[in-house]
């Protein structure tokens, strides 16, 4: 073998090993793990670009899991906290994508997750303004919320975000008894950090709820 055969050969193994090494996509516990931490301990800048970042992988994810509804949800649950971080207009097309992945993913297994698509959707339609500006209903939200309520009746997220939209609607009695069932709701294994943050925004939103019930 001359030298030109021997670089030649060099280089198609050292190329293959660095494919090797990144074509791999991240697995759904770090996805989570991530998740958790660019919401609850960044702000500003920071977090929109860590979640831009977050979005490749999860993109990357999703692709090469193509028919697990768990990673569709959860490029869905990263875009839309994406867009809740950066805000305004520019963050429609965010949401937009999001809602399609949690159709998908309701296509391909509504129970994937405990009906995580079914909340994150009904979250989605009572926080995106309506007609003309965006796709928001709260017809939509309510709908999804209690499909979401039907598949996992004691879960943290599934009580929070209907207590939520509770509280929007002005329906403070039932937001707070939602709220009171989400910080009962058991402890995930693995999703300590989340859990840690969705019950700190439980208690704040459930301090404004009873407020606005006296």
């Amino acid at each position: 073998m001359n030298t030109y055969q021997t670089l030649l050969v060099s280089t198609l193994f050292s190329s293959a090993l660095l494919f090797s090494a990144t074509s791999h996509a991240i697995e759904l516990p770090q996805l989570q793990q991530r998740w958790a931490e660019i919401k609850y301990q960044q702000t500003g800048k920071q977090q929109e670009s860590a979640y831009q970042a977050l979005l490749t992988e999860a993109s990357a994810a999703r692709a090469e899991h193509a028919n697990d509804a768990n990673y569709l949800i959860w490029e869905g649950i990263i875009r839309s906290t994406y867009a809740g971080a950066v805000g305004g207009l520019s963050a429609l097309s965010e949401v937009k994508a999001a809602r399609k992945l949690f159709e998908q993913a309701i296509e391909l297994d509504a129970n994937a997750l405990d009906g995580s698509a079914y909340t994150s959707l009904g979250s989605l339609y009572y926080q995106v303004p309506g007609w003309p500006v965006g796709f928001g209903s709260d017809k939509k939200a309510r709908e999804y919320l209690l499909k979401g309520l039907a598949v996992n009746p004691n879960g943290i997220d599934a009580n929070y975000f209907y207590g939520d939209f509770l509280l929007q609607q002005k329906d403070y009695q039932a937001a707070i008894a939602a709220f009171e069932k989400a910080l009962a709701a058991p402890d995930r294994p693995g999703r300590e950090q989340a859990d840690l943050g969705r019950r700190q925004e439980i208690m704040q939103a459930l301090s404004l709820a009873q407020q606005k019930a006296k």
